[in-house]
């Protein structure tokens, strides 16, 4: 049995862009659809009436948008489910049984800001977790990943070329690396600057290694950037890619970029469609 695509929807437009991507996906893949939309009645009145009406009302948006998503992609077996709780335990627990969970951007979002809740559903999630956008994906192209030299990164990378491989898309490897200030008080900047780099070549050499021999069409590029934050390179490399992926190790500990401020900040900005992946820890033995 093929694991759905699991999309977490609300009345907004944000809502109806992510589950056009997310139909669009299914639809390339062969995958069901499930329809998620959480009612967490304990913070409105406890009268039977009043519980009635939302359980109504929201039924009626899961009707509503199960026919919609119908007309995007006939072809795409479509489910819902009216989950009595937050959207975040919600979604948490459909993941253990799907491919992806798909969520779209906005402040209307319960539960707070996009950014905020793609993190926590992210860190807990089984699966990937796509935020989407209102971008128009016309025009589009290339798939971006961001590693930052971990072990753990490059299980995002592979990912990362899967996703492209898979669409016929350019896999673009980017390692943000700018150089420490008390490094250039230390040393004359020139040989800082060359020095760091050239380890960080390295790393960003070894973390794509690999690829070409299970993806030997894929074109790959790598990208090192020594004048901007993670956060700043990752928004301008996928300024116009079709798909940004990011790596987290889930449960709450994040590192560097594979979450936390980093993160939180391309989540902000959203460039693009963006994949949080599950990576494994790396445990090292001596």
């Amino acid at each position: 049995m093929k694991k759905p695509i699991v999309v977490g929807v609300v009345d907004t437009d944000a809502s109806r862009a992510a589950l056009a991507w997310a139909m669009d996906r299914a639809a390339r893949q062969g995958l069901p659809v499930l329809l998620v939309h959480a009612v967490d009645i304990r913070w409105i009145d406890e009268s039977f009436a009043s519980s009635a009406v939302v359980r109504a009302t929201a039924l009626e948006l899961l009707s509503k948008t199960a026919g919609y998503a119908g007309e995007l992609e006939p072809s795409v077996e479509v489910n819902t489910l009216l989950f009595s709780g937050s959207p975040g335990f919600a979604l948490r627990k459909r993941s253990k049984a799907a491919s992806m969970v798909v969520i779209g951007t906005g402040h209307s979002w319960p539960g707070g800001p996009v950014a905020d809740r793609a993190l926590q559903i992210a860190s807990v999630a089984q699966c990937p977790v796509a935020v989407v956008g209102h971008q128009d994906m016309a025009a589009r192209s290339g798939v971006v990943v961001g590693v930052d030299g971990s072990e753990e990164s490059t299980q995002a990378v592979f990912f990362a070329a899967a996703e492209a491989d898979r669409d016929g898309q350019e896999l673009t490897v980017v390692h943000a690396a700018p150089v420490a200030p008390h490094l250039l008080r230390a040393m004359p900047a020139p040989d800082i600057d060359e020095a760091v780099l050239e380890e960080e070549r390295m790393v960003l050499s070894e973390t794509v290694a690999g690829l070409a021999e299970n993806y030997p069409d894929l074109v790959v590029r790598q990208a090192l950037v020594s004048t901007n934050e993670p956060a700043k390179a990752l928004e301008l490399a996928a300024a116009d890619a079709r798909l940004l992926v990011l790596g987290s190790r889930g449960r709450g500990s994040f590192k560097r970029l594979l979450m936390g401020s980093t993160a939180h900040t391309v989540l902000r900005s959203l460039p693009c469609p963006t994949i949080i992946t599950r990576v494994r820890r790396v445990k090292h033995t001596d």
